[in-house]
């Protein structure tokens, strides 16, 4: 499984940015799928996800700025982030978690979002 993100770049503070996780995988409704960021410096944290059927979650640093939503037809995840502060300039990396096969994961190489203020 491949997962390529993409949509990240450089954005002022309360601007917005769409980013995409595109999985090359058969079945992709097996997976959960997750996104994660990561500053320099620091560990890498949670900051959304999607079950294979729709449910979803946010940390409480993004939750009612960031949405998430899937494409299952494109394989493909999405991760909205509206009033963007800099303190969310990370790496964003994509996860994929099989649903019933236990700790198979694949991740994304990630991309980067930077928001100046």
């Amino acid at each position: 499984v491949q997962l390529v993100e993409s949509g990240g770049g450089l954005v002022q503070a309360g601007g917005s940015l769409r980013l995409s996780c595109t999985a090359s995988v058969f079945t992709f409704t097996n997976y959960h799928m997750s996104w994660f960021r990561q500053a320099p410096g620091k560990e890498r944290e949670f900051v959304a996800t999607i079950t294979w059927s729709g449910s979803t979650d946010f940390a409480d640093s993004v939750q009612g700025r960031f949405t998430i939503s899937r494409d299952n037809d494109k394989n493909t995840v999405y991760l909205q982030m509206n009033s963007l502060k800099p303190e969310d300039t990370s790496v964003y990396i994509c996860r994929a978690r099989h649903r019933s096969l236990s700790g198979l994961d694949f991740w994304g190489r990630g991309t980067q979002v930077t928001v100046s203020s």
